[in-house]
């Protein structure tokens, strides 16, 4: 029999302690801001420690429980920091989303190899580096988890100039279903990526122009009508939060405006 506080609570994660990587960024903001009106105790991080900090202050303006730490995603002993310092200041760990990432697109025959790994590092080492750690405190609080991985609606569809981006991105697919396997049945940790399309940001804007061939183009491969804003990625991202996802686990969770469907 379905009880109605049961679907009433089925989206509420208010209290839960979300750290966000790569949180100054379009996506990772919208969803700090997106947690936080629901309840949420965010803390954010990235490289910037100006912009973790005017972050935080944001979010502290509106009224949301927020730390910050900075470091980077692909160094070791800098995730280390940034987990302990989460701990610290919220005592625990309850969800993470890994927005942190970058992309220099280029041919391959013109990329050199430090770049390509830039890319890996940014995407792959950092998302990998986060799970690692935040995963190890989840399994030691003995509660459960949930873990969001931000990757691309590019994870399935290759891309010219794309060898390094569609490659992390797909190596970040496999790595949320080899960690459900992993983790879930054991210790009770959803793992599930978010893969959108295009969306606005500084780097993007670009690309919003409605004139240019470019903004056409695109559009004829989104049934959606239109390209993405960071607000559209905060349902799925409280839904993949919340115990209405609690049977959801190694999904790449397509919010790409129908872009995989045509």
């Amino acid at each position: 029999m379905v009880e109605k506080q049961f679907v009433n609570n089925l989206f509420d994660v208010k209290g839960k302690v979300a750290i966000i990587t790569g949180a100054t960024g379009a996506f990772g903001k919208a969803i700090a801001f997106g947690y936080g009106f629901a309840g949420m105790k965010i803390f954010v991080t990235g490289r910037s420690d100006e912009k973790c900090k005017a972050l935080c202050d944001e979010l502290k303006a509106e009224g949301i429980e927020c730390g910050y730490s900075t470091g980077d995603p692909a160094i070791e002993d800098d995730v280390i920091k940034v987990v302990n310092d989460a701990v610290s200041s919220f005592g625990e760990i309850n969800v993470l989303v890994t927005a942190a990432g970058y992309n220099n697109p280029k041919p391959i025959v013109e990329q050199d190899l430090t770049e390509w790994k830039k890319i890996m590092d940014s995407d792959v080492q950092g998302t990998w580096l986060y799970c690692k750690y935040v995963g190890q405190q989840m399994i030691e609080q003995g509660k459960g988890g949930k873990v969001i991985m931000v990757s691309s609606a590019r994870s399935k569809m290759g891309m010219a100039n794309y060898t390094g981006y569609c490659t992390a991105k797909a190596g970040i697919d496999l790595m949320a279903q080899s960690l459900a396997c992993e983790w879930t049945a054991k210790y009770k940790i959803n793992v599930n990526t978010i893969n959108p399309t295009v969306f606005r940001s500084d780097l993007t804007e670009w690309m919003f122009d409605k004139e240019s061939a470019v903004y056409k183009n695109f559009l004829r491969r989104l049934p959606i009508g239109r390209l993405g804003e960071p607000e559209d990625f905060i349902g799925p991202c409280i839904f993949l939060a919340s115990r209405a996802s609690d049977f959801m686990t190694g999904a790449n969770v397509a919010v790409e405006g129908g872009y995989w469907a045509n």
